[in-house]
């Protein structure tokens, strides 16, 4: 049984049908829309996909490769990196509709005449009897027998809850507020994804999959939702921008949604199984959105776990590593921007400088980003 039709669970549920293992699917949800979703696939993710035979099935889905990584410091143009980085042969990073990937991936694992799916049903707590996790009880009282209870249940999981396994939580030094905009493309962004560093704040923006922009305007944790109307919140934008961003945005303004907040929360749970039960995506490794690393961990998690389901220890054992090693490097790479977010001499100099230096931090930026794109460990060949 998997409690959970996000990445990790979708995914996973796909890849055990096919195997010939009769999975139930557990998700709150009766669609997979949220506020908000990851859809940068890196190709530490695209890997997942193509081993598993969908490569064609991410080129049917709304898509759109990256173009490149662009910085802007005080309105002056710091660097681009074009996609994908350097000398890498991998693909671009590619960004997806991860509603519609959900959606393909419960489609093909309904196929097998192998998945059913319990949509909308709310898993509440978890069934015991002699030590071990035997299924779980929905909200309406039923009850259900399992011989695995996968928790895929995210950052907030109720079942790490239940079976009192304790997150381990880092601080973290940022929240985000995400907005849409319906402009016009091509965007300033050009296909690109743009953090722009103002004189007072920072944001990113880069088109969406399926059409239109995505903007995320950072927040120090503690400080409240500014209380601003949309024409407002396109002044702030207009504020930290290039000055030929700003009819772009004017224009923009009323297809102005948002914000949401997300309130950014990293940790590991202190392990990620118990007899009966095994913890994946967020609900083991709350993941930061620095780089994208959500969606893409929550593949890996899911390929490893279908080759190793015999042994929960082993899966623990061959993914918690890559995980701990790449939420050290987001928290290193957000450091970094927060240094320059609130170090307005810092800004100044960078900004002054950057026709001379841009090209040195691109290229020390550029090697930075290898393990984040590409993952830091090797992935088993399917069973």
């Amino acid at each position: 049984m998997i409690v959970g039709a996000g990445p990790a669970g979708a995914c996973l549920s796909l890849l055990l049908t096919q195997a010939g293992i009769p999975v139930t699917l557990v998700e709150a949800q009766s669609h997979h829309h949220k506020a908000w979703r990851g859809q940068a696939l890196m190709p530490s993710g695209l890997e997942v996909l193509a081993r598993m035979g969908l490569g064609p099935l991410v080129e049917q889905l709304p898509r759109l490769p990256l173009a490149g990584w662009r910085f802007v410091v005080h309105g002056r143009p710091l660097f681009t990196a074009p996609e994908p980085i350097g000398a890498d042969p991998s693909p671009p990073c590619t960004l997806i509709s991860q509603e519609a990937l959900l959606a393909a991936l419960i489609e093909r694992a309904q196929r097998t005449g192998r998945l059913t799916l319990l949509s909308p049903a709310s898993a509440t707590q978890l069934l015991q009897g002699d030590g071990c996790i035997t299924g779980v009880e929905l909200a309406d009282g039923r009850k259900l027998e399992a011989d695995l209870v996968v928790a895929c249940d995210g950052r907030q999981s109720l079942l790490r809850q239940e079976a009192g396994i304790a997150l381990v939580s880092q601080s973290s030094p940022i929240d985000v507020l995400w907005f849409e905009l319906a402009g016009r493309c091509p965007s300033p962004a050009e296909g690109h994804f743009t953090t722009v560093v103002g004189t007072h704040h920072t944001f990113s923006l880069f088109e969406r999959a399926g059409g239109g922009q995505q903007l995320g305007w950072v927040l120090d944790p503690g400080q409240p939702t500014p209380r601003l109307s949309h024409p407002q919140w396109i002044e702030q934008f207009v504020s930290q921008s290039p000055a030929a961003w700003a009819d772009w945005f004017e224009e923009a303004a009323g297809t102005l949604r948002g914000p949401s907040r997300l309130r950014v929360q990293v940790g590991m749970a202190e392990t990620w199984w118990k007899p009966g039960l095994l913890l994946l995506g967020d609900a083991a490794h709350p993941m930061s959105p620095v780089r994208a690393q959500g969606i893409n961990m929550a593949l890996r998690d899911a390929w490893v776990a279908a080759q190793h389901l015999h042994d929960l220890a082993a899966i623990e054992a061959a993914r918690r590593p890559e995980i701990e090693q790449l939420q050290q490097l987001q928290a290193e790479e957000t450091s970094r921007g927060e240094l320059l977010r609130r170090q307005g001499g810092l800004r100044c100099l960078i900004a002054g400088t950057a026709p001379w230096i841009g090209s040195a931090l691109r290229s020390h930026w550029c090697h930075q980003q290898k393990p984040l794109r590409l993952g830091l460990t090797t992935l088993e060949p399917a069973a």
